[in-house]
C-alpha cells in the first residue's frame, strides 16, 4: 500500500465532513419526527415525556448508523477504484493483442 496523495487526503476529509453533517440532519428529522407532535398538541406529561425520549433514543441511534453506512460506502468506493475491473487496453481481449 503506497503513500496516499493530497488528494486522497482532501477526499477523506469531505466524506468524513459529508458523513457528520448528513447523520446530523438525518438524526435531527428522526427526532422531530418522532418528538415534534409534542409541540402540536397539549398531551400529558407523560406522553410528552416519552415522545423526547424515544425521539432522543432514535436519534442517538440514527447518527451513527448514517455515519458509518456513508464512510464504509466511500471506502468500498475507494477501493474498487484501485483495482479497476475494466482492461487498461480498452478493446483488447488478450495481451497478446
Amino acid at each position: 500500500m503506497g503513500e496516499r496523495t493530497q488528494a486522497d487526503r482532501d477526499a477523506s476529509t469531505v466524506e468524513t465532513g459529508y458523513a457528520l453533517l448528513s447523520a446530523a440532519f438525518a438524526a435531527a428529522v428522526v427526532f422531530g419526527v418522532i418528538a415534534g407532535p409534542k409541540l402540536m398538541f397539549v398531551m400529558p406529561y407523560a406522553v410528552e415525556r416519552g415522545l423526547l425520549v424515544a425521539g432522543a433514543a432514535a436519534a442517538a441511534l440514527v447518527f451513527p448508523v448514517r455515519v458509518v453506512t456513508v464512510l464504509r460506502r466511500f471506502s468500498r468506493t475507494r477501493g474498487r477504484a484501485d483495482r479497476p475491473d475494466q482492461p487498461s487496453h480498452p478493446g483488447r481481449t488478450s495481451p497478446d493483442s
